[in-house]
């Protein structure tokens, strides 16, 4: 299972995304999944909250979204949507293809929690 490896280091970019941007906790993350990224999501969706525990991204929900297999043709230019295991040219059918998307994992978005408030000072 390397989904757990990926989740560490996605927890090292939330770390980083926080630390830049004033150490709020991270609330929301949304990540964009290709269908041939080679990361299965559910299992990232269940090493996620191990890789997170005790860190800014701790109790953070994980929304996946699955990025479409688009392909562009070396013979007609036309751009297409192709399936993993049919990956053909969806105007002239040929197999000369080449991919555009569907194989990334994206971090789409980070929300942060607005860091608490330093208490006034007393009078």
């Amino acid at each position: 299972m390397h989904e757990l490896s990926v989740c560490q280091a996605l927890v090292q970019q939330l770390e980083a995304v926080s630390a830049s941007n004033g150490g709020g906790a991270v609330e929301l993350v949304r990540l964009r999944i290709g269908p041939l990224s080679g990361v299965e999501a559910p299992l990232l969706q269940r090493a996620f909250p191990l890789a997170a525990a005790g860190t800014v991204a701790d109790g953070a929900e994980l929304v996946i979204g699955v990025a479409d297999l688009v392909v562009h043709c070396n013979d007609c230019g036309a751009r297409s949507d192709a399936l993993p295991n049919r990956m053909l040219c969806g105007a002239c059918n040929s197999f000369r293809v080449r991919m555009v998307s569907g194989d990334e994992m994206l971090l789409e978005s980070v929300e942060l929690a607005t860091p608490a408030a330093a208490p006034a000072e007393m009078l």
